[in-house]
């Protein structure tokens, strides 16, 4: 059996790390966007760059015979998952989303939800001056006109123009810990936080350490999924899903 997981998570790579433990014999292969100069390979077949859009996705899929399509990208990669749904359709390929859940606020959180980086952007002004940045290099242009605001940008690698006139560039990839993000919102006297809700407990200190300051954080909401495409949240209810797709005939009951 073939499976290719659109990956570049923790989640991709931990999928690709129990195919290769459990079924030795399936072929694997990893997609990675290439947006990061240095990611973490899993094991397995990689291919890094895209696809062609959903066309190139469908011949693809075709092409090298896969079975089974999992879309373990960012929850934030909009674009790649309907190339994806649409792809998987056209190919006759059965289609997974794997994604880890979003985050929750608790008490004493100060969130303000937006639609978009746009949206997050508008809100920004009324909120602080001196403003956490998490959402990764991609996308600071939603931020640049905002002159009257300096910026701290965490991202893996370094981000490109167009980009807040008064920015500070932190090169870091998590998981990171409660006690380093309490120091950096001490360190630059941080009064505002952005993130996107990408879920999971890699990113997670940061909205603790917010919490506890009593700190306003503009939390940008995800994408949907695409209509009809079943989704899981994490890697081991992915293998059962494929298990049972094996039960049920659509992938080779030899496999």
């Amino acid at each position: 059996m073939h499976v290719l997981i659109l990956g570049g998570t923790t989640e991709a790579r931990r999928l690709a790390e129990i195919l290769a433990a459990e079924a030795p014999d399936a072929k694997v292969t990893s997609s990675l966007a290439g947006r990061v100069a240095a990611p973490r390979l899993p094991p397995g077949e990689v291919r890094i760059g895209g696809f062609g859009g959903a066309d190139g996705l469908a011949q693809w899929l075709g092409a090298h015979h896969v079975d089974a399509l999992i879309d373990a990208t960012h929850p934030f990669a909009g674009t790649i998952s309907f190339n994806a749904a649409t792809a998987a359709a056209t190919a006759h390929v059965p289609l997974l989303a794997l994604r880890r859940p979003g985050w929750v606020p608790v008490e004493d959180d100060r969130w303000h939800e937006a639609g978009s980086l746009e949206d997050a952007a508008r809100l920004l002004p009324a909120l602080g001056r001196r403003v956490f940045l998490t959402t990764g290099r991609m996308g600071l242009a939603a931020f640049a006109d905002l002159d009257e605001l300096w910026f701290l940008v965490r991202s893996v690698d370094a981000p490109e123009s167009p980009h807040p006139t008064r920015m500070e560039v932190l090169l870091d990839r998590g998981p990171f810990s409660l006690d380093g993000e309490r120091e950096l919102l001490r360190r630059h006297h941080i009064d505002v936080i952005v993130t996107k809700d990408s879920g999971g407990a890699a990113t997670a200190p940061k909205l603790v350490a917010a919490r506890e300051a009593g700190l306003p954080v503009v939390v940008v909401r995800r994408p949907p999924v695409p209509d009809g495409v079943p989704v899981v949240p994490d890697p081991r209810q992915a293998i059962r899903w494929m298990r049972e797709r094996v039960e049920q005939g659509t992938f080779p009951a030899s496999d």
